[in-house]
């Protein structure tokens, strides 16, 4: 239990802290998030200590009872900090200290707040990941919504940002859907080793306790059992690495760079998407912003924002990493920089996929314009495949397509108004039949292969992701 200074672990030192150290080494004020998980795990302990024959049932009793009262203050937001609360942990025993008196320091028998403070870490992201997945699994949906419904758009398809060739609007957006996919079931990777208990490990050199068994040990059990009331699918299997390995949080936070990198490229595009010279999307005006000086500006700060914040959660990742790479074993104070990044990158995540659905559920698109952005060059590939089609190597049909490119070019006249007697001074393959090349329609239902841009490989490509949200959220 607490020492007379209030600290947990202050009995072999005299004096006071230094108010500056007091303050450098306290974490309540970004800790205090986890006050619901930290009550979760001690209620879950105590029960253990009780089937271990370290706490009576009367005993046991109690200590639930006041950890239900400290819960009702944090609820209630009534729950008074004090000075000497350094962290969470340290909060919440020493509440319940006041409430329940002496019988509090028994809780903490074979326990050490390095392992309480990764267990607690560990239900709070396993929490997290749940409701990231759904809003990840909520965008997803609307994405592939919007690629159902607006399946007979033509747009240009673009490499090296040049026009390349014709394809359709929910070609583009099955890009992103599917992309997002990836990050969906990474996350739920991720949630599976969060979901690992290190409760009982103690400072990380072993217990004499066992404190975590929740079912009595027999002979016949390999190990410990995690409490049923905590949910865990499995306990870690060294108390060292228990206590010190974070690999959890940077897995969380390398899947949240690489989503947010997915959905910043998305932004990317719908930037340019929407500027004057392209005037292919919309921005709805709850997602768009003003100038202060120029009334005619409608600015994507909602995109630009997620963009950035790419950059912010990728520093975020990099930072935890550079504090692993060089800590010696078991906990280190060092690792109280973990929850930090896991609450703000978790808080900006939940943020940016609720802004990125409701960006792609709200925009207008003008279709006159992606139609008039396509051109008869974009068909050049098509004019080799025609060749191609009438037994011409691909090789020289490339080169003969290239050279009616020039020659169009060489006149000031679109590809598709050069003569069917300049085409055949290219090549004799070329017939009257030469004319289908120039139908847009017709060049995006020609690519059928299953992932091209033809209507059934659209749907295809539609009935997959729904396919793999449902299989992730079995």
């Amino acid at each position: 239990m607490a020492s007379e200074s209030g600290k947990l672990w202050g009995g072999r030192f005299v004096g006071a802290v230094d108010p500056i150290m007091e303050k450098f080494n306290a974490s309540i004020t970004y800790d205090r998030q986890l006050w619901e998980v930290d009550i979760q795990g001690s209620k879950a302990y105590s029960r253990g200590l009780e089937k271990a024959g370290l706490l009576t049932t009367a005993e046991m009793d109690q200590i639930l009872h006041g950890l239900d009262k400290v819960a009702e203050e944090w609820a209630q937001g009534t729950f008074k900090l004090n000075p000497n609360d350094e962290d969470i942990h340290t909060a919440n025993e020493r509440r319940l200290k006041e409430l329940i008196g002496e019988t509090a320091g028994k809780l903490h028998t074979g326990r050490s707040r390095n392992d309480q403070v990764v267990t607690d870490l560990r239900l709070w992201m396993r929490q997290t990941c749940s409701t990231l997945s759904n809003l990840l699994w909520e965008l997803i949906r609307t994405m592939v919504d919007r690629a159902e419904a607006e399946c007979d758009v033509l747009f240009p398809g673009y490499t090296h940002l040049q026009r390349a060739q014709p394809i359709r609007w929910s070609h583009w957006i099955l890009s992103h859907a599917v992309a997002l996919t990836r990050d969906s079931e990474r996350l739920l990777e991720v949630r599976k080793r969060i979901d690992v208990l290190p409760l009982g490990r103690g400072r990380g050199l072993g217990n004499l306790v066992g404190g975590e068994e929740a079912i009595p040990y027999a002979p016949a059990q390999p190990c410990f059992l995690p409490p049923p009331e905590l949910s865990f699918r499995a306990i870690t299997l060294n108390s060292m690495d228990a206590t010190s390995e974070r690999d959890f949080v940077a897995e969380f936070l390398f899947w949240a760079s690489l989503c947010m990198t997915h959905l910043s490229r998305m932004a990317e595009d719908l930037i340019l998407y929407g500027t004057k010279e392209f005037s292919f999307v919309q921005l709805s005006d709850a997602y768009s912003t003003g100038s202060s000086l120029m009334p005619q500006k409608k600015n994507p700060d909602s995109l630009e924002l997620i963009r950035s914040k790419a950059g912010r959660v990728f520093g975020r990742c990099a930072g935890l990493l550079m504090t692993l790479k060089g800590l010696p074993s078991t906990y280190n104070k060092d690792l109280q920089e973990d929850k930090e990044a896991v609450f703000e990158v978790s808080d900006t995540m939940s943020a940016v996929l609720q802004v990125a659905t409701g960006v792609i559920s709200t925009p207008q698109i003008h279709r006159e314009n992606m139609g008039q952005a396509l051109s008869p060059d974009m068909l050049a590939t098509d004019l080799a495949y025609y060749l191609v089609r009438k037994g011409m190597p691909f090789r020289q049909a490339h080169e003969a397509s290239g050279k009616a490119v020039f020659m169009a070019e060489t006149k000031g006249v679109a590809l598709n108004q050069l003569s069917l007697q300049e085409l055949q001074t290219i090549s004799p393959l070329f017939l009257s039949d030469v004319n289908r090349v120039w139908d847009y329609r017709h060049s995006v239902e020609q690519y059928g292969a299953l992932g091209g841009t033809a209507r059934s490989s659209i749907d295809w490509q539609i009935c997959q992701v729904r396919a793999l949200l449902r299989a992730q959220q079995a």
